[in-house]
C-alpha cells in the first residue's frame, strides 16, 4: 500500500473542484442502485458519462488544467447498498497525485467501526477529509451518537463534508426513496461546528431552501465553509452571489458535483454573474488550497 501524498501544481492549475463523485470502481460496482441513478439522471438531465471511474476523473481534470477533490458516499445502512471503497479509491489517487485529492467516507451509524476506519483512512491511506451525505447516510450531524467521529476527525486535522440541501438522489420517486431531507438542514451542522471548533467544516452545495440559514452559519462559524458545487451559477439565490462576493468571499469554495454537472457548464454559467476580480482566484482555488493545506508551487 503506497500512502497518498499530493503532487499538485497549484500555481499552474486553473481551478481546484472541491466536489466530485466516483460513481464506479474497476470490478463494475456502481454507488447507488439502478433506480437511483435513474432517477438522479432524470433531473439533473445530462447527457454525459455518469459513472466515472478514478481514472476516468484523473483524465478529464487533467485535459482542463484542473484538480480535483474524489470521494464516494458510504450509504450502505441507509441505502441497503453495498459502497464503493474508500480504500480503493485512495489508493489509486495516488497514481494521479497530480491532479486528484481523495476523501474518505464512513458509515456514521457503524459507530465505532466507522471511527475506527476513519482513522485507518486518513492515518494509513491519506486522504485529505470526509464526505458524508446525511439524507442518504439517514442520520442527523447533530446526533449526540456521532460526537466520537466528529472528535476524531477534528484530532486528526481533516476536512469534514457534508451534504445539505436538496438532493436528486430520490427525486420523484415515491416517498423519494424514504430519503429525508430534513437530514441535510444545515442547521444541524451549527451544532457540530460549535462543539467542535477545530474541525474545518464545508456545506456542500447552495443548501436550497435553507440558504438564509447556510449563510448565516458560514458568518457566524470560522469554521464553515460553502462548496458551490449541484447547481449552475446562474440559479444560484441572489443574497449568496452578494455574500460571496463580500463577507464569505473567503469561505466559498468551487465545486461542480460531476458527474451530476460538469465543471465546462459551471464555468460557462460563471460568466454570466457578476464576480468581482478579486474573488474570483479565492472562489476557484485560493480558498482550497488553504483549507486542503496545499502549498506552494509543486507540493
Amino acid at each position: 500500500m503506497t500512502r497518498y501524498q499530493p503532487r499538485i501544481d497549484t500555481a499552474s492549475i486553473r481551478a481546484l473542484d472541491m466536489h466530485t463523485h466516483v460513481e464506479a470502481d474497476h470490478h463494475g460496482h456502481f454507488s447507488l442502485d439502478q433506480e437511483l441513478m435513474d432517477a438522479s439522471a432524470a433531473y439533473f438531465r445530462g447527457d454525459h458519462p455518469r459513472t466515472p471511474t478514478v481514472d476516468d476523473l484523473a483524465a478529464y481534470y487533467r485535459e482542463r488544467e484542473m484538480a480535483a477533490v474524489i470521494f464516494t458516499v458510504d450509504a450502505s445502512t441507509g441505502l441497503d447498498h453495498p459502497p464503493l471503497s474508500s480504500e480503493e479509491i485512495a489508493e489509486r489517487a495516488t497514481e494521479h497525485a497530480d491532479v486528484l485529492i481523495p476523501f474518505g467516507s464512513v458509515d456514521p451509524r457503524k459507530g465505532e467501526a466507522a471511527v475506527k476506519q476513519a482513522r485507518r483512512l486518513a492515518e494509513d491511506y491519506g486522504v485529505r477529509g470526509f464526505k458524508f451525505h446525511p439524507g442518504l447516510q439517514a442520520f442527523s450531524p447533530a446526533d449526540p451518537d456521532f460526537r466520537p467521529l466528529w472528535a476524531t476527525l477534528e484530532e486528526l486535522g481533516v476536512v469534514a463534508l457534508f451534504h445539505t440541501g436538496q438532493t436528486g438522489i430520490g427525486a420523484g420517486l415515491p416517498g423519494g426513496r424514504g430519503i429525508r431531507l430534513r437530514y441535510s438542514d444545515p442547521l444541524l451542522l451549527d451544532d457540530v461546528a460549535a462543539d467542535f471548533p477545530d474541525l474545518q467544516i464545508v456545506m456542500a452545495h447552495p443548501a436550497v431552501p435553507w440558504v438564509d440559514v447556510q449563510i448565516s452559519i458560514a458568518t457566524h462559524k470560522a469554521n464553515v465553509h460553502i462548496d458551490l458545487s449541484g447547481w449552475s451559477p446562474k440559479y444560484f439565490p441572489p443574497q449568496l452571489v452578494k455574500q460571496l462576493n463580500g463577507p464569505l468571499r473567503r469561505k466559498v469554495l468551487f465545486g461542480s458535483d460531476f458527474p451530476v454537472i460538469t465543471p465546462d457548464r459551471w464555468f460557462a454559467d460563471l460568466e454570466k454573474l457578476e464576480i468581482k476580480d478579486e474573488v474570483r482566484p479565492l472562489l476557484l482555488k485560493e480558498n482550497a488550497i488553504r483549507l486542503l493545506g496545499l502549498a506552494g508551487p509543486a507540493f
